[in-house]
């Protein structure tokens, strides 16, 4: 008999941040997110400079655990929600284990996208979003065999999740998702009038 198995897998983890540890005050969140933007001149004029549209924090400030309880409080919640994803899938982390490399906000205005791109140099890449007002772009992952496939003729409308080239995830405020950093992804463009907030993270082995 005929048997038609999935040799390979594309984790996503989605989850409340709420589901683990202490509850973060989302709303709390987003005002220092607001007003890090606000003081952050290094990271306005990166922004500007690359142009990059509204405002992350990336390449400006490393530090926000740190300089801010609120965000010592949600790297607590997104170390205990990276530690659950690691253990589905079953790293042999040997005597090193993974551990927060960095974490920085993006603000994102109407008309504003972030394109495709990985995360190389980490393990596990995620977000968690503190505001996704209606109309707002969801993240778009892609397929990663998808330069393989050539000559491959298109999908039908009718396809399974499994087999799409494309996912679109749109995920609530409080939610935060994980996937292992090779994984391609890019944000569409914001349709919102509103900004559309979220705090992004790298995790590395080491």
């Amino acid at each position: 008999m005929s048997k038609i198995k999935n040799l390979f897998v594309t984790p996503l983890y989605h989850a409340a941040l709420s589901e683990l540890g202490k509850p973060v005050d989302i709303e709390e969140l987003a005002n220092s997110c607001w007003s890090i933007a606000e003081d952050d001149e290094a990271g306005q004029d990166w922004c500007e400079e690359n142009g990059y549209p509204g405002y992350t924090s990336y390449a400006s400030l490393t530090d926000l655990g740190w300089r801010f309880p609120i965000f010592a409080d949600l790297i607590k919640v997104l170390d205990a929600h990276v530690a659950a994803f690691v253990e589905s899938l079953d790293f042999d982390l040997g005597d090193k284990e993974i551990k927060l490399e960095d974490l920085w906000i993006n603000i994102l205005p109407e008309g504003g996208t972030h394109s495709n791109h990985i995360h190389p140099h980490s393990v596990i890449s995620g977000t968690t979003y503190i505001s996704m007002p209606d109309g707002t772009s969801a993240i778009k992952f892609e397929d990663p065999r998808l330069s393989r496939m050539m000559a491959a003729p298109p999908r039908k409308k009718s396809v399974k999740e499994e087999l799409k080239q494309f996912i679109y995830v749109k995920p609530n405020v409080g939610d935060v998702l994980l996937w292992e950093s090779w994984l391609r992804h890019e944000v569409p463009m914001n349709m919102a009038e509103d900004d559309r907030i979220s705090v992004s993270f790298n995790y590395s082995w080491g």
